[in-house]
């Protein structure tokens, strides 16, 4: 919501991403000696300073150095990750598990080793929404395909009860709206997370502006740099104090939200609408959700970033 406020782009979809996630991690748990509390509280501050860093950033008008990253850049670089999230969702759509890896090449090798040990029910299914979310999108790119192949996969999977036979389902999602609470603060963990907090607060501009210039372009608008710097530091600032860890502009949500239609700042507005409701009243229906429909999602969306021309 905040971001939607205040940044200037209209599809970039904002939230937890892969390798902002990872540098949480490594800058957290050695500093939380394996108690829960503590890694919470340090996430969120963790939020908090890397909000204010990306804020001060966008009213000193840092945004600027964008300027430094040409074309080609932008591309190889939305076009390696959209590869590296494409072909890390493999494991849900063969149904084997294979080790997370940043390389291509390794994913490939691991699932080709496991080639008899694919589970045939969730590829069909996997395979099955890929066919039909081309489909849709062909036929009619309007059309809420995703959602109807989403629905129609988990009804199959409830009534015909595969998740017995081994396709891997969501299972309970946690529902309720977060409380707010204010992080805590300390001077020595504030100096200790600072490393960890000017690296996020760096990468996560980096792949955000790259993502939001592409979608800038596809559209047609220019994209501010400050002003996604601004929104980016509001949205961690105040997500900060909503149980938020660390966010930025994502990849493959953002291709999911312009391959659904987004074309205005709204588009987040009513995703955010219903997700809360979705949270409040409804995360006991994706309990049967089999993995292998999201993976086609993502897959489905995320190619569709790969600029082969260029």
């Amino acid at each position: 919501i905040i971001y939607a406020i205040f940044g200037s782009s209209r599809q970039l979809a904002v939230g937890p991403v892969a390798m902002v996630s990872l540098l949480v991690a490594a800058g957290v748990a050695p500093l939380a000696n394996g108690d829960v509390e503590t890694y919470i509280g340090l996430a969120l501050l963790l939020s908090l300073m890397v909000g204010v860093i990306q804020f001060g950033l966008g009213i000193a008008r840092a945004g600027f150095l964008t300027n430094f990253l040409s074309h080609p850049v932008l591309a190889g670089f939305t076009s390696a990750a959209a590869l590296i999230i494409g072909f890390s969702q493999l494991k849900h759509l063969l149904g084997v598990d294979i080790p997370r890896s940043n390389y291509v090449h390794s994913i490939l090798l691991s699932a080709g080793s496991q080639f008899s040990d694919i589970h045939v029910a969730t590829v069909a299914i996997g395979v099955a929404s890929i066919v039909a979310l081309l489909f849709f999108g062909r036929w009619r790119p309007s059309f809420p395909g995703a959602l109807v192949v989403v629905a129609a996969t988990t009804v199959l999977v409830w009534a015909a009860d595969l998740s017995s036979s081994g396709v891997k389902i969501v299972g309970a999602v946690p529902g309720g709206l977060p409380t707010p609470m204010i992080p805590t603060f300390g001077i020595e963990a504030m100096r200790a997370l600072l490393p960890a907090a000017l690296t996020i607060s760096l990468v996560g501009f980096m792949e955000s502006i790259a993502v939001a210039k592409v979608y800038g372009r596809k559209h047609r608008y220019t994209v501010d740099a400050n002003q996604e710097l601004v929104g980016l530091g509001l949205a961690n600032i105040v997500g900060a104090f909503f149980r938020a860890y660390p966010t930025t502009g994502g990849f493959s949500r953002t291709a999911v939200n312009d391959q659904a239609g987004a074309r205005t700042n709204v588009a987040a507005l009513i995703s955010a609408a219903v997700i809360a409701l979705t949270l409040l009243a409804l995360t006991s229906l994706f309990f049967y959700l089999p993995k292998a429909v999201l993976a086609a999602v993502v897959m489905v969306a995320v190619f569709k970033l790969i600029d082969w021309k260029e």
